[in-house]
This record gives C-alpha cells, structure tokens and sequence, in this order.
C-alpha cells in the first residue's frame, strides 16, 4: 500500500489516480473528508499532529509527503512524520521539497525544508527528493478576475521562470515510489521553458477563445494580495524569486525528461486542460 499526503491537492489528487490506475492499494490522507477514486482508502489526518498519522501507515510500503503549510505549523514536527512512518513498516518515502532549498537556501521556510530533506536522508528507508520551481496551478488564483473581467492582475509582468504543471510533478512521483532506480535521487522540475505572467493571460485567452487584459501589480499591491492567504514573510519570498530570479531558477531542467522519457507539460497544455476554472 502507498500512502499519499496532501491527496486532494493539485499534485496529490492525479497521483492518487496514477496510482490507483497502476493498480496500487492507496490510502489518500486529506485534513478534512473528500471524494477519492473508486478502490481508494482515505483517512482524515492533520499533519501537524504526526500521531493521527498512524492509521494510514499501517499496512503501508512507501509514503509520498506533501507538507505544505502544515510544515510551518506552530509546534509542528515533520521529522516525527519520518520517524512514524519508519517504525510504521514504511520502506520508501518520496518528499515534495523546494527548488529554493538549493537556489535560495537561507530563508526561514527553505531552512526548514532542507533539514527535514537531511533527515530523511539519514533515516535509513529508501527516498526520493522532488525539488519543484513554481506551479502552472498558481494561475488559478486569477480565475476570478478572468471569469468576472477578463483580467489577470500580476507584479513583473515580463518577468519570467519555467512553472511547471502539477500533473508532471505527480507523474515523477509516481516513477519514483514505484522504481527502484529512483531511490536517492534528487530531482529539479521545472516545465519546458520561461514564461512571463503577461505571456500566461496570452495562453489563457487562447484556451478561452476570448481576450484577456493583463494588468501589472506593484510589488506593494500584490504582497497585499498574497498576505490574506500566506504568512507575510513567506509573500516576501515569493515576490523575491518572481521579481529577480536567479540564473538558476531560470534554467529549464531536464529531470521531467530523465524520469518520465518526455519533455514536460507546457503552460498551453495546462491552460486548455483547465479552462473550465476561467469560465
């Protein structure tokens, strides 16, 4: 059985189906109830709280562990995760980490993120680490302004890095709790070239068959933005790598292309395979 955290989520829900297509027993672990592909086990669980976790790691083989906010969680511990799943039996974890771990590593959240990479390291069960730059999804957040104005608003508008579509970071997932050849890799992925946000609104309205007006926030608009939904500090970060991304977060990496023998996903193909958000 492999255990999926974060399974509702935009890389967790198609690995789940992946998984479960591929004829695999899985648990999918959500914080609150939710739909799941037919044969799927799901069990609520917080993962600030480790020990909820033991019910979905009995029985269990490998664990994909996606943390998202809970790894900054006041008094969370994701390590214990680690220990629990280890002494649940589990064999193989595969880590949803950070391309900032490498390119920005001094930041609080990337601090955390690579000690608990170091952790799973030393574990002594077989790991995989995915290290993902920004997400296609991310442009959902505009889905509201484009269904109500035909408006994406966005800071650095021309400013671009290569986003990659969660359904690649899923699919990599995959490779890696079901191959052995994956074990201790530690993979970049990114999508297949540098967009901008204004070249985004383009591929939007493309897949939409309508126009759609791009507008360019000031740094100070869109941390105000971002703030209602993040910590402040986490906005700051973010901003940093959309306004000035390094060399290294501009580089399109040929890990997508390794694991799954084929070139990434574009932002078009992502586009057209969720318009229905933007309608």
């Amino acid at each position: 059985m492999i255990v999926v955290t974060g399974a509702t989520g935009n890389v967790g829900r198609p690995l789940t189906q992946a998984l479960a297509e591929a004829g695999q027993q899985v648990t999918a672990v959500s914080r609150h109830a939710a739909a799941v592909p037919d044969g799927v086990r799901h069990v609520a669980a917080d993962l600030a709280e480790p020990a909820g976790l033991e019910p979905a790691l009995t029985g269990a083989k490998a664990l994909f562990l996606l943390l998202s906010g809970d790894l900054h969680a006041a008094g969370a511990s994701p390590a214990d995760i680690i220990g629990k799943a280890a002494a649940s039996g589990v064999r193989r974890v595969v880590l949803l980490s950070s391309q900032g771990v490498a390119t920005r590593p001094f930041g609080t959240t990337r601090i955390a993120m690579r000690a608990l990479e170091d952790v799973l390291r030393e574990s002594g069960l077989d790991w995989a680490i995915l290290r993902p730059g920004g997400f296609a999804s991310n442009a959902l957040w505009w889905a509201e302004s484009v269904r109500a104005r035909q408006l994406v608003a966005a800071p650095f508008g021309d400013v671009g890095v290569p986003i990659i579509d969660p359904a690649d970071i899923a699919e990599v997932a995959a490779a890696c709790l079901l191959d052995d050849r994956h074990t201790g890799g530690v993979y970049e992925l990114t999508g297949p070239e540098v967009i901008t946000p204004r070249e985004q609104a383009e591929a939007i309205a493309a897949a939409l068959g309508s126009p759609v007006r791009f507008h360019e926030l000031t740094r100070e608009e869109a941390k105000a933005g971002m703030a209602q939904s993040m910590p402040a500090e986490l906005a700051d970060d973010t901003l940093d790598i959309l306004g000035s991304p390094s060399p290294a977060e501009q580089r399109v990496s040929p890990d997508v292309q390794r694991v799954l023998g084929r070139a990434p996903r574009s932002f078009a193909d992502w586009a057209a395979r969720n318009v229905a958000a933007f309608r």
